[in-house]
């Protein structure tokens, strides 16, 4: 392989330059960069509780907190006691927070077709792929020191979804 530089020092300024475009559109619809994850997540269906949704956006969940707040009070989503567990909060986007996240996310995925366009289409799709299912590895082994597991990332045909 010849000598390149590492995926995190290419990735970085990449990915700085992106968050950067984002923050304009994020601010124009009164909502931060934790709380677009937030109403992603949401949204998606994958999280039902504050504790959870933490936990899979990769946030502290006393953190989340003030991004919670927030998006409730702009009525956003909805956070009501879990009838189960008193202690825990069930969450749900409303009408209005899924609203805001296709705006939202319309804005950021426009910037990024002009962006990607850039690329030969094979290119595209094959770097939009590579990125999805590297995404999708836990944490745990993308940062593993110890014996790496070698098996290549089942492919998938999704270019541009979610």
């Amino acid at each position: 392989m010849t000598d390149r530089r590492d995926l995190a020092e290419m990735l970085h300024p990449l990915v700085r330059s992106l968050i950067a475009a984002e923050l304009p559109v994020l601010a124009a619809h009164g909502i931060s960069m934790w709380g677009y994850i937030v109403l992603g997540a949401v949204d998606d269906g994958s999280v039902r509780t504050q504790a959870a949704l933490a936990e899979a956006i990769g946030a502290d969940k006393t953190r989340i907190i003030a991004t919670l707040d927030d998006l409730q009070a702009a009525g956003l989503i909805t956070r009501e006691p879990d009838p189960d567990d008193r202690r825990a909060r069930i969450l749900a986007i409303t009408g209005d927070g899924r609203d805001v996240r296709r705006s939202v996310r319309a804005e950021i995925r426009s910037n990024e077709e002009r962006l990607l366009a850039r690329l030969p289409a094979a290119d595209r799709h094959g770097f939009l792929r590579a990125v999805q299912a590297l995404s999708r590895l836990p944490r745990e082994e993308i940062a593993a020191t110890g014996p790496r597991d070698r098996r290549p990332i089942r492919r998938t045909n999704a270019v541009g979804d979610g």
